[in-house]
């Protein structure tokens, strides 16, 4: 899937129609494949380094799940390098971190978006230790507490080989989706991330690969 920026519209969006978002909607469907039978309520988003378009595919991914009727909640949980505000456009003065430092409370970090189904929790303000609100009860009574109002809940998360975020995370998650640019990142990164997530038994649902040639994509699209 072709890499937008935060300051690009966003494919499923504006484009609903392109090859690109189709890409969007057989990611959807092979999730809602891999599901039968299993619970599939919060996913978590990552890659193996920075720059991999994880988050566009996070919010992609919210947007195409919301399109096909499901009540959608989008988290940030990217608390050291936030993008989510910035694509969908949404304030970020309070959010997951704010909540999880218990500075506010959750009806007060929930924004909805102007797409419809879809909601999202931004970072807010950007914490010294992620990793420590991570790991506090606050998060699990938070996840369990969106699953009453929410039927899907997308976790964007750093980087796996960065931090242990993702690993908290991933642990916490019902499954994983690993997103790889590409040619850029190196077979033994992605090893690494695969026994990372299996170290904490997060289930991995798939690779999802990102920046691959548009002109190759449409020619795909139209066979």
């Amino acid at each position: 899937m072709p890499r937008l920026t935060a300051d690009q519209p966003v494919i499923m969006d504006v484009n609903p129609d392109s090859s690109i978002a189709e890409a969007y909607r057989t990611l959807r469907t092979n999730i809602e494949f891999s599901s039968v039978g299993k619970e599939m309520r919060i996913i978590m988003i990552t890659s193996a380094s920075r720059g991999e378009g994880k988050s566009t595919t996070a919010v992609n991914l919210a947007i195409s799940l919301s399109q096909a009727g499901k009540k959608v909640l989008l988290i940030d949980a990217d608390m050291r390098n936030s993008s989510i505000h910035r694509i969908l456009r949404v304030d970020n003065k309070k959010g997951l971190a704010n909540y999880l430092a218990l500075q506010t409370e959750l009806p007060e970090i929930i924004t909805p978006t102007h797409i419809p189904n879809l909601s999202v929790i931004p970072s807010g303000t950007q914490p010294p230790n992620p990793a420590e609100l991570l790991t506090m009860n606050q998060m699990d009574y938070l996840l369990g507490e969106l699953k009453k109002d929410f039927h899907t809940i997308i976790l964007d998360t750093p980087s796996a080989l960065s931090v242990t975020d993702a690993q908290i995370i991933a642990a916490k998650s019902d499954g994983v989706l690993l997103v790889v640019e590409q040619g850029f990142v190196k077979r033994d990164a992605a090893k690494k991330v695969k026994a990372y997530l299996k170290h904490v038994n997060a289930r991995l649902l798939g690779v999802v690969f990102n920046k691959i040639n548009k002109a190759n994509l449409d020619t795909y699209a139209g066979r």
